[in-house]
C-alpha cells in the first residue's frame, strides 16, 4: 500500500511538472509573438521554458536494442531481463525527473535511486552484454544530471573506468566505446543543465536587481516629494496668512509677501522637476536662508549659528533636508516664538541641532520612525550614511531635532542614491 502511494505521489509530481512546463511554454510563445510584433529579437529577454525530465526521456531509445532482443526471444531468462529493463527504466525516470530541482536533486532518496540504478546496470551488463551495455551511457547521463559540482569530474572518470572494465569483462571489443560514451554523456549533460540553470539564476537575479532599483527610485521620489511639498506648502500658507493680515493696513508689505509666495511657487516647480529626474541639487546654505524666511513669515525668531570646517556636498545635501523638515515641523506644529539652528562641524563629525521653544505637545509632533515619511525617511537616510537622527522634547521645553553625520563615510554613495544629488 505504501509503495502504491509513493507511485501515485510521484505520478502527481510528474503531472504537475508537465502542466508547469506547458504553461511556461505557452508564456514563452506569447512572449516571442509579442517581441516579434515590436520588431525585437524574440529570444533576447526570455530563455524559453525551463527544462524538465521530459527533455531526457528520448535517450531511453538507446535501450531499444535490448528491448528488441527481449521481444525476439534472443535474451536468455527473458523474465529476469524484462524485470531488469523495467527496473532500470523506472529508476531512470525517477532520477531524471528529480534532477531539475536542487532540493530533490540533493535528496538522499535520489542518490539511493542512482546507486540502485548502477547496480541494475551492472547486473544487466554482466548477464547479457551486447546492446545491454548501452545502459552505461544512460547511467552516465543520469549521473551528470544529478551530480553537479566539484566531484563530478572524478565521479565521471571513475564511472567511465568502471563501465569500461565491466564491458571489457563481458565483451572486450566495445569496452573503449562504452567507457567513452559513459564519460561523455555524464559530462555533457552536467554542462548543459548546469549552464541552463546558471542562465536562469542570472536572469532571476537581474530581474530582482531591476525590481529593487525601481523600489529604490520610488522611495526616493516619495521622500523628495513629501519633503518638497510639505515645506513649500507650509511656507505658502504662512505667507498667505501674513499677506491677509497685512492687506488692510500695509499694502506694500502684503504685496511683498505675495511676491514671496510667487517666488516660492516658482522655486517649488523647479525643485519638483528636479526631483522627478533625480538631479535635485542640495545646499545647506540655501536651506538655511529659506528657513530664516519661513520662520520670519510665521512670526518665529530665527537664530542661526554655523561653525567649524567646510562640509562636503553630500553632507550638506543631507543636512539641508534635515533643516527643511525640522523647520517645516516648527512652522506647522510648534506654536513657537523662537527657533535656533546650530551647525557645528568638528574634525570627525558634524552635528546639526534645531531647537524651538514651542508649547506644542509631544503627541502633536512628528516622531522619527513613527508614521509619515518626513523624520522617518530622514532617519533612514542618515543611518544609511553612517549617521543618526533623534527628535524629542527638549529639557528646557519645546522640541529638539539633532542630526549627526561623519565627515567622511564610504556609505555616502548609497545614502545619496535615495536622496537628492548635490553638485
Amino acid at each position: 500500500m505504501t509503495a502504491w502511494r509513493r507511485v501515485r505521489s510521484q505520478a502527481q509530481v510528474w503531472q504537475a511538472e508537465r502542466l508547469e512546463w506547458k504553461a511556461e511554454h505557452e508564456r514563452f510563445k506569447a512572449a516571442r509573438r509579442a517581441a516579434g510584433k515590436r520588431g525585437e529579437h524574440p529570444d533576447v529577454d526570455h530563455p524559453g521554458p525551463p527544462p524538465t525530465g521530459f527533455a531526457l526521456l528520448p535517450w531511453l531509445l538507446m535501450g531499444m536494442g535490448a528491448f528488441s532482443n527481449l521481444l525476439q526471444g534472443k535474451t536468455p531468462n527473458p523474465l529476469i531481463g524484462g524485470l531488469g529493463l523495467l527496473a532500470f527504466n523506472s529508476l531512470y525516470v525517477y532520477v531524471t525527473f528529480r534532477a531539475f530541482h536542487r532540493e530533490t536533486r540533493e535528496a538522499v532518496s535520489t542518490r539511493v535511486a542512482l546507486g540502485l540504478m548502477g547496480l541494475v546496470t551492472t547486473g544487466l551488463a554482466l548477464g547479457y552484454g551486447g546492446t545491454w551495455l548501452f545502459f552505461f551511457p544512460l547511467l552516465g547521463l543520469a549521473t551528470g544530471a544529478v551530480l553537479r559540482g566539484p566531484w563530478l569530474g572524478r565521479t565521471g572518470l571513475l564511472l567511465a573506468a568502471y563501465a569500461g572494465a565491466i564491458s571489457g569483462v563481458r565483451d572486450g571489443a566495445d569496452a573503449v566505446n562504452i567507457a567513452y560514451g559513459t564519460f561523455l554523456s555524464s559530462m555533457v549533460t552536467a554542462a548543459i543543465l548546469g549552464l541552463s540553470e546558471a542562465v536562469r539564476e542570472l536572469r532571476a537575479a537581474r530581474e530582482e536587481l531591476a525590481r529593487r532599483a525601481v523600489e529604490k527610485e520610488r522611495l526616493r521620489f516619495s521622500r523628495d516629494l513629501h519633503d518638497l511639498l510639505g515645506h513649500t506648502l507650509s511656507v505658502i500658507v504662512v505667507k498667505s496668512e501674513a499677506a491677509r493680515r497685512l492687506a488692510g493696513r500695509d499694502m506694500d508689505a502684503a504685496l511683498s509677501q505675495i511676491t514671496d509666495i510667487e517666488s516660492v511657487g516658482r522655486q517649488a516647480l523647479t525643485e519638483i522637476r528636479e526631483a522627478v529626474t533625480g538631479y535635485r541639487e542640495g545646499s545647506l546654505a540655501t536651506e538655511l536662508t529659506r528657513a530664516r524666511s519661513a520662520l520670519s513669515a510665521a512670526s518665529v525668531e530665527p537664530v542661526v549659528r554655523q561653525s567649524g570646517t567646510p562640509l562636503e556636498p553630500q553632507t550638506e545635501a543631507l543636512l539641508g533636508w534635515v533643516v527643511r523638515e525640522a523647520v517645516t515641523n516648527v512652522v506647522r506644529h510648534s506654536d513657537a516664538s523662537r527657533c535656533e539652528i546650530t551647525v557645528d562641524s568638528g574634525t570627525e563629525q558634524v552635528r546639526l541641532t534645531v531647537t524651538d521653544n514651542g508649547s506644542g505637545t509631544p503627541a502633536s509632533r512628528p516622531q522619527p520612525g513613527i508614521g509619515g515619511t518626513g523624520l522617518k525617511g530622514l532617519t533612514e537616510r542618515l543611518a544609511a550614511a553612517g549617521g543618526s537622527l533623534t527628535a524629542g522634547p527638549s529639557p528646557r521645553g519645546g522640541f529638539t531635532v539633532t542630526a549627526e553625520l561623519p565627515l567622511q563615510s564610504a556609505e555616502f554613495a548609497d545614502a545619496v542614491a535615495t536622496a537628492p544629488r548635490a553638485s
